[in-house]
């Protein structure tokens, strides 16, 4: 089972920028892909981007030429750079990843995702 803890959230103006991190313990594997989704109040829950193991990245063309997603396997983290936020950009934000252990696999951005973290809030205000 791996545990995902999503941190950085929080409130900016448009325009502005925030780096979200999330921080991968217990099954973890750097073989992996490794994701970023998002859910606003009424909407269901979008991918925004995801990377592969050697690097590939993978956005939504919502996202593209804003966000960045990379990952450091040495410390099993995953970061999402946000710039230029928008207030469409406001949502929960969720870090994603695939075990074996995991049901409901969902399939976006050329990977498959089964296990969640929590989440963290962002809010974009215009």
């Amino acid at each position: 089972q791996v545990q995902l803890v999503e941190s950085g959230g929080g409130s900016v103006q448009g325009g502005g920028s925030l780096r979200l991190s999330c921080a991968a313990s217990g099954d973890t594997d750097t073989r992996r892909c490794m994701g970023w989704f998002r859910q606003a109040p009424g909407k269901d829950r979008e991918g925004v981007a995801s990377i592969f193991p050697l690097g590939n990245t993978y956005y939504a063309d919502s996202v593209k030429g804003r966000f960045t997603i990379s990952r450091d396997n040495a410390k099993n983290t995953l970061y999402l750079q946000m710039n230029s936020l928008k207030p469409e950009d406001t949502a929960m934000y969720y870090c994603a990843t695939y075990t074996p252990s995991g049901i409901g696999v969902v399939t976006t951005l050329g990977c498959a995702f089964n296990s969640w973290g929590q989440g963290t809030q962002v809010t974009v205000s215009s």
